[in-house]
């Protein structure tokens, strides 16, 4: 990784460590990325929304909407249909985010077959001293 190889000052060490503490405070919880990847297909309702995501509840997904709203990342748009329709899509700026997306995704991957390798092999050491 670059950051390891590089030797930083305090200053250089601060700041990075800021940054990263600021992005961590604006996606942070389990369902901000998870929010951004289901918008990703295009507007949603709310409803859509959280039958997308399965077990979060209406107030954590008005929360988490309200906040990535904040953020810039999506907008709400309201229509004057009757009954009124509500939507959220993702902002242009929710695409400065797609290269952490795949880097998480491709990291957690890895992770999770490491995991279950190690799990295997555990399991498998396990069997041996069992059976000796």
């Amino acid at each position: 990784m670059v950051l390891r190889k590089q030797h930083h000052n305090k200053e250089t060490c601060t700041a990075s460590l800021n940054a990263v503490k600021d992005a961590l405070y604006v996606l942070n919880g389990k369902w901000k990325f998870p929010l951004i990847i289901t918008l990703q297909d295009g507007p949603k309702r709310f409803n859509e929304i959280q039958k997308s995501l399965g077990e979060i509840t209406p107030k954590i997904l008005s929360k988490e909407l309200k906040d990535l709203e904040l953020n810039e990342f999506l907008v709400r748009k309201v229509f004057s249909t009757t009954p009124v329709t509500v939507t959220y899509e993702l902002t242009p700026y929710s695409e400065s985010l797609d290269r952490v997306i795949n880097e998480l995704r491709d990291w957690g991957l890895k992770h999770r077959e490491r995991l279950v390798k190690n799990r295997k092999t555990d399991s498998a050491a396990a069997e041996i001293t069992v059976s000796l």
